[in-house]
């Protein structure tokens, strides 16, 4: 693959902001975001629905063109590629970047709730008013990188997974080599035993076809069925922990993005607060109509998660925690914010949240009749 240093030299031929007039007032943008997943994925719809959203409100002023996983650098060189100006924009799951940071995890994907039981609605609220979204601000400069990021995407809570047989205990779990996300997620799992394996998404289905993973997670329902999982697995588990909380972002090269204009960064601004709530909504109903789909048309079978996963996963979690807050000032300042949102927060939340999942319980085991 090409380099960046060598597409450092040609960047600037793929670069479409337009020159600034006498006035100050940019004429028009074009922002190419190359995403890490394939085109039919949920996730680009919803990104495009955002694109869309932000010409609108800038009058065609601004435009998003989006490409696919590799059209310009490899998946793991997107944000790096974001960063020298090689692409304009990235999208992808924060805690990708968890190599360079391992506070990114706590953005992207707080492992077990970051340990405190926020799920993606608290989230949110500690994002938008809790000081999460100060910090995530922050985290680029720690990081040194030349981005601004806008959250677009919750995605969780993620399903436990795939199997070729269920999973009784852990001992069974054990006996699987499981693909797993990235980061602090994926070694939690190898922390209490699992066999965990990182790959990207288009890499699963091919390795449990010739192999090389016998087990997987990757989302929800229905981002599972367009992978096609179905097709090989027919043991499902919707309950997990790993990625209660997942959200995927967008990155603006920071030199880009400070030439627009104040009224071009409001749009974008309100358009990512309107995909928050609008990528949620879209995910509850797909994944409903997926779900029921591969239950009743693909022999996919509903199973809980054995009880001994959530003790020794969330043990395991807050462990890693504890040690990455040790080891790294930043990663120890969010996740205090965190912990401090989490408890005025979560124990309305959860309470709250308790009577409507035993409301739609009742409603599901009705369906069953």
């Amino acid at each position: 693959m090409t380099s960046l240093k060598k597409l450092a030299t040609t960047a600037a031929l793929g670069v479409s902001l337009a020159a600034f007039s006498a006035t100050g007032f940019a004429a028009s943008v074009k922002i190419r975001v190359q995403s890490v997943i394939p085109a039919k994925a949920d996730e680009v719809h919803m990104l495009s629905e955002f694109a869309k959203d932000v010409s609108d409100l800038t009058n065609g002023e601004v435009t998003f063109k989006i490409l696919p996983a590799g059209a310009v650098v490899g998946v793991k060189e997107t944000l790096d590629a974001v960063d020298k100006g090689l692409i304009e924009g990235g999208f992808a799951w924060t805690h990708y970047w968890s190599g360079k940071h391992p506070a990114a995890m706590l953005f992207g994907s707080p492992v077990a709730g970051a340990g405190v039981g926020i799920d993606n609605i608290a989230f949110l609220s500690w994002f938008q008013y809790g000081g999460g979204r100060q910090l995530y601000d922050q985290l680029w400069q720690e990081m040194g990188v030349n981005v601004k990021g806008f959250m677009l995407q919750p995605v969780g809570p993620e399903a436990l997974g795939w199997f070729k047989q269920p999973i009784k205990s852990m001992d069974d779990f054990r006996k699987y080599r499981f693909r797993t996300p990235p980061g602090i997620p994926g070694q939690t799992y190898k922390d209490i035993g699992v066999a965990s394996v990182a790959m990207g998404g288009g890499d699963i289905l091919p390795a449990l076809e010739k192999g090389v993973i016998d087990a997987a997670e990757w989302c929800c329902p229905k981002p599972d069925s367009v992978f096609g999982f179905q097709k090989v697995l027919k043991h499902y588990y919707l309950q997990g922990l790993h990625q209660v909380v997942v959200n995927a972002d967008l990155y603006i090269n920071g030199d880009v993005y400070n030439k627009l204009t104040p009224l071009q960064k409001k749009a974008i601004e309100v358009a990512a607060n309107a995909s928050l709530s609008k990528a949620m909504s879209y995910r509850i109903y797909e994944n409903g109509k997926a779900l029921k789909d591969l239950t009743e048309n693909h022999g996919v079978q509903l199973h809980d998660t054995p009880a001994d996963y959530f003790k020794a996963y969330m043990d395991a979690a807050r462990a890693s925690l504890e040690k990455n807050a040790k080891d790294n000032a930043f990663f120890a300042k969010v996740w205090e914010s965190q912990k401090e949102f989490a408890t005025i927060a979560v124990p309305f939340w959860a309470g709250a949240q308790a009577s409507n999942a035993s409301l739609g319980k009742a409603f599901a085991d009705s369906l069953k009749k």
